[in-house]
């Protein structure tokens, strides 16, 4: 069943607008009609926070409006998710990504559209949200048996902390075991392949494309 335009547009204007409250009322509504959580997911909710990071580099919006919009974005996946896993769902995984915003880091948008995206894509992903300590990666990667771990970080004073990350796999013998990426704005290819990660993407778009490259390979 396709999406009805009344629904895309009021679920895709509220998370642009960082309402959550009616992006959680045109979700409810979605689910309610049975429409697919996969296809809402991918043709409304990851055009409309890619167009809301876009809006923040180009400095068309700001930290607040980008706050708000991953608050209504989460409590729209909430639901989502739930629906997905009440189908009973069963496909395999592409790869579990164990994901986070490096330590001394609580920007988190980016994170969120990179994470939803590599779900919609069939991935597994496990999110530890802001402020993650190295070691939290570490234990997260073992715990879940992750092929890929991807950092992100918006700052140039957090930027150490993914070296670190990075370091700490080296030091306890587990570098070659998974694919060590990042992101964020402070970031650039040059520096990513300098330090040694596997992987740098620009943008969410990129990202997906990166992890199924990685995924191959193994």
């Amino acid at each position: 069943m396709s999406i009805p335009e009344s629904i895309r547009e009021r679920l895709s204007q509220a998370l642009i607008e960082g309402d959550a409250d009616a992006a959680e009322a045109a979700a409810l509504e979605a689910l309610q009609a049975d429409l697919d959580p996969l296809a809402v997911i991918s043709e409304v909710m990851i055009p409309a926070l890619t167009e809301v990071g876009n809006q923040f580099q180009c400095g068309d919006i700001f930290l607040p409006e980008l706050m708000m919009a991953g608050e209504a974005a989460e409590r729209v996946s909430k639901h989502l998710e739930a629906a997905i896993a009440a189908q009973g769902r069963t496909t395999t995984a592409l790869g579990i990504v164990v994901m986070g915003t490096v330590q001394g880091d609580v920007h988190d948008i980016g994170k969120n559209i990179v994470a939803t995206m590599l779900r919609a894509h069939g991935f597994k992903v496990v999110d530890l949200g802001r402020n993650v300590a190295p070691s939290k990666f570490l234990d997260a990667a073992r715990a879940n048996g992750a092929d890929i771990v991807a950092m992100s970080t918006l700052m140039t004073t957090t930027r150490p902390q993914a070296l670190n990350t990075l370091n700490l796999f080296r030091e306890v013998g587990a570098r070659d075991q998974y694919a060590l990426i990042v992101g964020g704005g402070c970031v650039t290819e040059t520096w990513a392949n300098e330090a040694g990660f596997d992987g740098y993407s620009a943008d969410a778009a990129g990202a997906v494309e990166l992890c199924k490259k990685l995924v191959n390979k193994n």
